[in-house]
């Protein structure tokens, strides 16, 4: 009788230890873009309520927002380009990176069905968002891989974000574009709608960066993007594999249901089209990996864009400490 007394006051101090370590508010950051929007599941099925009473998602617009917001300690998890984390990192911000999601993003669209590969867009005007960052590092490496001088061959028109970029392409103000998605399908979306179809352009899906990538660098073509880091103020391991774990199941559900997808998307940012996205998913190469199996992977990556621009993941490859390693 006593030892079935003291297991019930071991197993009510246990259960006392798991609402003590609830917290009321996990603050997660993302863009509009397809790393994000798993979150946006897990926070409408309310996936994490054993561990938070509310989990709220900030959206940053572009990399500066994105920094301010990590530096500043305003968030606890965020959804972020993998070079971005490097950077953090690099700059003695505490952070971990724990997965990759999105392996493949990028891509040229164009009024003109012809072009096929990178060199048939050689003296083109095209518009690139966020100068020197991964997207613009990527695309100008793989130029000077296929032997041509993104200064000299090409007029890149840099803009602000992808969509100033669509707005230029529906606007006729130039004719090709790089982007990643959902921008390609809102943009696809955007031509063929009435009355924007009155005056813009046809445009259509070009390029995929990531086969090009693969047959530049002999590879499967998968490129580390984009995935979820930790904050270091955020200690409770059990609260980091739970996140993990439901962020892989919003994952799942969102490649399996592009339609619901798009709706609960479109509801939550009201910079995307429901269609645009459901249309988008079919485009991405999204799988989840933790951080410490992409490693491989990820050095490749970072070793590509240091060879380009050390500024582009903070001077040097990041420690060994910045792969979350699941506990």
């Amino acid at each position: 009788m006593k030892s079935f007394i003291y297991s019930l006051i071991l197993l009510s101090l246990l259960m006392v230890g798991t609402l003590e370590a609830k917290v009321k508010k996990l603050v997660v950051s993302g863009p509009f873009a397809t790393v994000s929007h798993p979150i946006l599941h897990m926070i409408e099925t309310n996936a994490l309520a054993d561990v938070a009473d509310k989990v709220e998602f900030k959206l940053w617009k572009n990399p500066d927002e994105l920094r301010a917001m990590t530096i500043r300690g305003n968030v606890d998890f965020v959804a972020i380009p993998t070079n971005t984390a490097a950077i953090l990192n690099n700059k003695d911000v505490d952070i971990k990176l724990l997965n990759v999601s999105v392996w493949g993003i990028l891509g040229m669209i164009s009024r003109d069905d012809s072009l096929k590969s990178l060199k048939d867009f050689k003296g083109k005007k095209i518009a690139v968002p966020f100068r020197a960052d991964m997207p613009d590092i990527v695309f100008k490496k793989l130029l000077k891989k296929e032997g041509l001088d993104p200064q000299k061959d090409f007029e890149l028109v840099y803009v602000a974000n992808p969509i100033d970029a669509m707005q230029m392409l529906i606007m006729r103000r130039v004719d090709h574009s790089l982007l990643a998605e959902p921008a390609i399908s809102m943009a696809l979306r955007k031509t063929k709608s009435f009355p924007i179809s009155l005056v813009a352009p046809d445009l259509f899906r070009s390029v995929d960066l990531q086969k090009e990538w693969g047959e530049v660098f002999g590879n499967s073509g998968d490129i580390p993007q984009a995935g979820i880091a930790v904050m270091g103020h955020i200690k409770d391991e059990h609260l980091i594999k739970r996140f993990q774990e439901e962020y892989a199941k919003s994952l799942e559900w969102y490649k399996a249901n592009p339609k619901e997808a798009g709706k609960l998307v479109a509801k939550k940012i009201d910079l995307l089209n429901e269609d645009a996205v459901s249309d988008s998913i079919s485009h991405v190469r999204i799988k989840n990996v933790t951080a410490s199996e992409a490693k491989k992977d990820l050095e490749f990556f970072f070793n590509v864009l240091k060879e380009e621009d050390p500024k582009s993941i903070g001077d040097k490859l990041p420690n060994d400490d910045f792969y979350y390693k699941v506990k």
